[in-house]
Parts: structure tokens; sequence; C-alpha cells
């Protein structure tokens, strides 16, 4: 029998967010698999998927428990990881590390990381990355084999770690798209995309409101985990995170297809026709579109690419795939898990939420400059010049109608920025009435609409005098 050294107990001082305390040393017989993550990383998303899939396919005799280690400042707050769990549909337990404690007694170097721990409590082994379901999977058949055939297995099924939200109207608010007659909005936790007067009266949803990868009219198809919306034309493109896929919603028979993806993740690649070849995507966030085009940030390749929706071509405009913060033209430059896209002319411009920055991506020639931020460690909350300015963990970009300037929902720092343009100065939108966590934002040029994420509402402000609406998203 191979030695391995015992696993490190849990601190007690990790806070568990969604289950009774558990201890690695109560679990002999059991195989436990604790999974290293953080709530802003797309890559610790594809991994707790993976995880909660192999802890139903293996409830008899494997124990998930969710390390949530934070990478920014605001990841501290139990609140937003309790918040995060719920928003990514986790069932197994969470606990909160806030200080890095677990992290360091079991050596982790990585978002996300699973570390295998056998029926004797050993540590068996730390397997990091992105797309390692396949390799972690194996490694558990083996070592549940193992331990049955040692005869020190325990089959008993764990039990499920659940506090739901309070039942809401909205459920996770994302994406929004604003036209001069309706407004659009992703009600990720419903797993629906809603269209609604800029009053917040609700005319149709799309969407069962179960998650699910189905086409058809109208509430018949499924979604999972909407999160990025671009209108063109008569046609409403959705990105449905969950299912790595692109939808499209033809907002005259109220019909929804599949444009892109197989509904798991996959590494995307160059296609001359995609109506012709399956084409995977990972995870795929904001959405723009302008002159036949449709530009996706690939959150899960740190990419941006483009789908010809005349030619049918599918190809990567910029990004190396290297999680980093990079200037430079196509592959030569580097984003850090870019999410939300608005597009001018000829430029596209990124939230790239894990280096805090905002980029600018030239359409024609595929260059890629920073507009605001530093590095992947880099984030604050200041106003001020380009060069002092911080953001943390910006999320949803929009453009002002009617000056030349971005509307930028900074996540982790619970406001609203705008970064003028041609001086590149930001500023924040001073409100009343309190932001958790918003993630998109757009206007008119005379009013506001955000999507206050973790308070589960839709909020319209009149900036002439800051006032702000609850929208009632009743029909």
């Amino acid at each position: 029998m191979t030695e391995f050294p015992l696993a490190p107990d849990l601190p007690l001082a990790l806070h568990w967010v969604n289950a009774a305390p558990l201890r690695i040393a109560a679990m002999r017989g059991r195989l436990v698999a604790l999974v290293f993550w953080h709530a802003g990383s797309a890559t610790s998303a594809n991994a707790l998927a993976d995880m909660g899939f192999l802890q139903a396919k293996y409830a008899d005799g494997l124990t998930v428990i969710g390390i949530h280690t934070p990478k920014f400042d605001a990841q501290r707050q139990e609140d937003l990881v309790a918040r995060a769990v719920n928003r990514l549909g986790v069932r197994f337990a969470v606990a909160s590390d806030a200080d890095a404690v677990a992290w360091q007694h079991y050596g982790v170097r990585a978002w996300p990381s699973v570390a295998l721990i056998d029926a004797h409590g050993r540590l068996v082994e730390i397997i990091a990355g992105d797309h390692q379901r396949d390799l972690v999977e194996q490694r558990i058949a083996e070592l549940l084999d193992e331990a049955g055939e040692q005869g020190v297995r325990v089959y008993e099924n764990a039990p499920p770690a659940l506090r739901p939200e309070p039942m809401r109207e909205l459920c996770f608010p994302g994406a929004l798209a604003l036209t001069p007659q309706r407004l659009y909005l992703c009600d990720s936790g419903h797993h629906r995309v809603i269209e609604c007067s800029h009053e917040g009266q609700v005319l149709r949803v799309f969407g069962s409101g179960a998650a699910g990868f189905e086409d058809g009219p109208g509430v018949r198809a499924s979604f999972h985990s909407p999160g990025g919306l671009a209108v063109l034309k008569d046609a409403l493109f959705v990105s449905d995170v969950g299912n790595h896929a692109i939808r499209r919603i033809q907002l005259g028979t109220g019909q929804v297809d599949t444009l892109l993806g197989q509904g798991v993740a996959g590494t995307p690649q160059a296609v001359a026709n995609f109506r012709e070849t399956a084409v995977h995507l990972d995870r795929p966030a904001g959405l723009a579109a302008n002159f036949d085009r449709l530009y996706v940030a690939m959150s899960g390749a740190n990419q941006v690419w483009e789908a010809d929706l005349t030619r049918f071509g599918f190809r990567p405009l910029a990004g190396s795939g290297r999680l980093a913060l990079a200037d430079g033209a196509g592959a030569l430059a580097a984003f850090a898990q870019p999410a939300g896209l608005a597009v001018l002319q000829h430029t596209l411009y990124v939230c790239d939420s894990q280096a805090s920055a905002l980029r600018s991506l030239h359409l024609g020639t595929g260059a890629v400059q920073t507009l605001l931020g530093l590095g992947l460690f880099d984030f604050g909350q200041a106003n001020g010049k380009r060069s002092t300015a911080r953001l943390q963990h910006p999320v949803g970009i929009s453009l002002d109608p009617k000056s030349p300037a971005l509307w930028v929902a900074d996540c982790y720092n619970d406001s609203i920025a705008m970064l003028r343009l041609g001086t590149g100065e930001l500023t924040r939108l001073p409100l009343a009435h309190p932001l958790r966590r918003p993630r998109a934002v757009v206007s008119d040029g005379a009013r506001l609409w955000i999507a206050n994420t973790d308070a589960h509402e839709l909020v319209r402000i009149e900036l002439a005098t800051r006032e702000a609406t609850v929208l009632p998203m009743t029909s």
C-alpha cells in the first residue's frame, strides 16, 4: 500500500455557508474531494459544476467539499460567498476560508484545485486546473475500488447542502439589453430571459424556468444560467453560460434555437461554417453585435471571438488563451476572463474581470489596448485618471448614447462607474439605493437600468435626480 501523508483536518475557523461544519477525521471510509475555488473565476465555476456531477454519480462513497479562498478583497465577505454558492447552483457543503488557512495547509497553488483524500484519511493527490473532470473521475473510481477491496469503504449517501435564496420575482438577474421600446434581462437564477417594458412590466418570458438545453417556442425552450445578451435586427442573442452555448431568440415568433455550442464545455476552435461543423464553447459571457457580426467574450478561454452571421465563420479575434493582462494584436494580446462587451463602430470595449481592467479591441487590426488596469492582483476602489483609478472585478459594460463614455458595473465594489473616453477620467455614480454585486448596466442617456444581482432586483436610476426605482417585474 502506497504511503501518503494524513490530510490536514479542516481549520475550525472556517465559516460554513450552507452546511454544518465537517471534519476530515470523521469521514474515514469515504473518499473526500476538496475543491479550492473563488467566486469570480470562470474556471472555478467549471470545476464546481464538474464536482457536482461527480458527487451525484458517486454519492454512496464520495463527499465533495468546496473551500472558497478569496482572490479579491470583497470575497472575504461571507454574504458574497453564500450568494455565489447559490448563483452557481452548488449543492455540496462549502466553507469560506477567508484567511487562506486551509489553502496553505494543503499547499494549494492555483484556482481551481481538487485535493483527493482516500478512505484512510490520507492526502493522495492535488489536481489543479480547468477541464480535469475525466482525470478526477478516473482517480475517484480507482480510490473507491481500492477502498472496497480493502474492506474499509463506507457505503452511505452524502447529505445535500442547501440554504436557498428567498423567493423573489427575479433570481440573480444578470445581463441587460435595451431598445427604444423594450428591455431584455437574463433572469439567470430562474434560467430564463425576460422581455419587459422600460417600467418593468413583463411582456414575454423565454425559458421554462428549469435548467435545461432545449430549443423551441417561448417557455417550452430551456436555458441554464443565461448571462449575456445582444440585440441585432429582429433577433436576441443569449450567452447560455451553463450550457456553454449561444442561443438565438427570434423576436417576431419567440422561437429559440442554438447558434453555437454543444451543451458542454470544450476548447473553442475556428471553423469556416458553424452550421456544418460542431463548435464547442467555454463559458461564453458578454455579447455585442453590429454589421452582421456577433462578438463573444469567451470567459473560460480568456479570448474574444467573432461569429459572422452572414457567412457563418467563427474565429478568435484576440487573446492567447493565457490568463494575463497584455496588450498587442490578435494572439499576442492576453485577457483575464473577459466579461461584458460594448461595441462602437470599429472598437469593441471589454470588461476584463480578473484583471479589474477595461480594454479596447480594434476590430480591423485586432489590436488590444488597456484603458484602465494594471494586472491580475491590482484592484481597488479609486476614482480619477486612468493611471490611478481602480476597479474590483468589473463585469458589465455599456456605452452612454449621449456622451463618449462607458458605464461599468463594478461588481465587487457594489457601485456603478463611468469612464469618460476623451479625458480618461473615472467617476462613480452616487446612489442612495444600495447595490449588491451589480453585474450589468445599460443607459438611454437620461436613465440607467442596473441588474442589482445579489439583491435580486432590477433598478432604474433617473440620472438628473439620482432617484432610484426598483421595477416590479410583474405581468
